[in-house]
């Protein structure tokens, strides 16, 4: 990957990171350390043109279906729809309002969107059949889901994880953001006492259901773009697994790793401390700040 290119997208995950931050503040409502963690993730699909999109014609037929299992992460993927034109930027201020078009959770009527994701478990099942769709319609478009860890608890996901081996699915790429906490609870995929679901050795686990398996840093892009640089190339039958090790909260130091965070909103010296971690001004008595973080090209 090209220096100038990593550093125009660490730009973007920045400014998408302050983005959700102002929206969550302004709602009061939003996952934020959910939405951190699949930063990256996010902006390399999108703004790195990993995926085939037409943001001018959102049901464009040639286009890879995304598919957003996780999606409480909804907030953290509003501002990169509305960066690559899917939205306008004004939609993003109505965040969680009164009769708005952005949920806390992603639904299908967004421009940019394939499914309502209110309820975990789901997204997979779905991708698996718009995959097996393609195959069978011998389509060139892919289907790509992001997943969250804590939600591999549902028996959903490992029925449909066989179906997609068994039916031989390479045009399914499916990531974990492997973020290690959950409401359940932290999986085993960071140092804290394993109280939620146990997933190691997920790696093996998905290669028995008939997976290629690559194990990344979800926020490093060299590694990103090196894991998912050649999915229209791939050799081979299989579908294929990214496993992401993320942290919940990422870039926000007292959401990191930290389950208590899951769904709530700084205030105060907490808002106070993230602005900081994030590089912006102290806000202003009584005013709304605006995020004044710049926004790439």
């Amino acid at each position: 990957m090209q220096l100038e290119q990593r550093q125009t997208l660490e730009r973007k995950a920045h400014w998408v990171r302050c983005k959700v931050l102002e929206m969550a503040t302004h709602a009061k409502s939003g996952h934020i350390s959910s939405a951190y963690s699949q930063t990256e993730l996010l902006v390399a699909l999108y703004q790195g043109r990993l995926m085939n999109y037409n943001s001018k014609n959102p049901r464009w037929e040639e286009r890879d279906r995304f598919i957003l299992s996780k999606g409480q992460g909804g907030i953290g993927l509003y501002p990169i729809l509305a960066d690559v034109g899917y939205l306008p930027h004004s939609e993003l201020d109505n965040f969680a309002g009164r009769d708005n078009l952005l949920g806390v959770h992603a639904e299908h009527h967004i421009p940019g969107m394939e499914i309502f994701s209110g309820s975990l478990g789901h997204g997979l099942p779905i991708s698996t059949g718009f995959a097996q769709v393609g195959l069978l319609r011998k389509k060139d478009w892919l289907v790509i889901c992001l997943l969250g860890d804590a939600e591999l608890a549902e028996g959903s996901n490992w029925e449909a994880a066989m179906f997609a081996g068994s039916k031989r699915l390479s045009n399914l790429i499916c990531i974990v953001d492997r973020n290690g906490a959950g409401v359940t609870g932290y999986t085993d995929r960071i140092e804290f006492p394993c109280d939620g679901p146990q997933l190691n050795p997920l790696d093996k686990k998905f290669e028995a259901f008939g997976f290629d398996v690559r194990t990344i840093d979800g926020h490093d892009f060299d590694q990103i773009f090196a894991a998912l640089g050649d999915i229209r190339q791939r050799q081979g039958k299989k579908p294929l697994m990214v496993i992401a090790n993320t942290h919940k909260g990422k870039g926000a130091s007292i959401m990191e790793d930290k389950r208590l965070w899951h769904y709530r909103v700084p205030a105060g010296e907490d808002l106070a401390v993230t602005r900081t971690d994030l590089g912006l001004k102290p806000l202003r008595t009584n005013k709304r700040a605006l995020v004044d973080a710049e926004q790439g090209e």
